[in-house]
């Protein structure tokens, strides 16, 4: 099982004479996409709505389809599924300036987050109490903040996995790292694979429902819009 991850810094839309490349771009989506970026107030949540359905799109003409054709479907927390074909399985991301797409032939879940301080007041409110422990050891700033963001990627893209979203609380389990990471809730550990994504200034990460040597995560392919949609693709495709 190969787990595709892709990202793109959306930076270079948010620029004052993008303008027209970002409309180009957006008539490349359909409309419902298109609408949701336009739900967003500012610049950058716009094209951070772009970034994460263009790579929608790139993943899915891998499988031949189109995010302008394709048929989705939500479940009870709104998690989109591809109507027509369920065996093809997505999740997107996004914060700060990059946007981010997994894609498997499992249930797969990812998030990447732009990394600040650690927030010590909602790790203490939402964390488990075992991850509470590991981050508060840590006495070195720098250190805090990069465990901070590797605990709530990792516990994010396995919620966004099951589909439960805030349905699940977020100290309901619990995120273990070593020998490897792996998940604990109700006193077991529960069959998930782990990857995590070191970035300048962000951490990722990506969880794949089901274990064992053949659930392979591919290391993310970085992509800039101009190479995915040149100047007149839109009309060759």
């Amino acid at each position: 099982m190969m787990i595709k991850v892709y990202m793109m810094d959306i930076s270079p839309l948010m620029e004052e004479e993008k303008k027209d490349e970002f409309q180009r771009l957006c008539a490349t989506l359909s409309e419902k996409r298109q609408k949701k970026i336009e739900k967003f107030r500012y610049a950058q949540g716009k094209c951070l709505s772009l970034g994460a359905g263009l790579l929608l799109d790139y993943g899915l003409r891998q499988y031949g389809l189109r995010e302008q054709e394709a048929v989705m479907v939500y479940g009870a927390d709104e998690k989109p599924y591809l109507k027509d074909y369920p065996e093809i399985f997505f999740n997107l991301s996004h914060s700060g300036t990059l946007a981010m797409a997994v894609f498997g032939n499992q249930e797969v879940g990812c998030d990447v987050e732009q990394m600040k301080k650690a927030e010590f007041r909602v790790a203490h409110r939402f964390f488990a109490l075992e991850e509470t422990r590991v981050l508060t050891q840590i006495k070195e700033e720098t250190e805090q903040n990069v465990m901070f963001y590797r605990l709530w990627t990792l516990k994010e893209s396995f919620l966004k996995v099951t589909g439960k979203g805030i349905r699940m609380p977020l100290n309901e389990f619990c995120i273990h790292l070593e020998p490897s990471v792996w998940v604990e809730r109700e006193g077991r550990q529960e069959d998930y694979t782990f990857a995590e994504f070191s970035l300048p200034k962000y951490r990722a990460a990506v969880c794949v429902k089901g274990g064992g040597e053949e659930v392979k995560i591919e290391e993310p392919q970085f992509f800039d819009v101009s190479m995915l949609y040149p100047e007149g693709m839109e009309r060759s495709l």
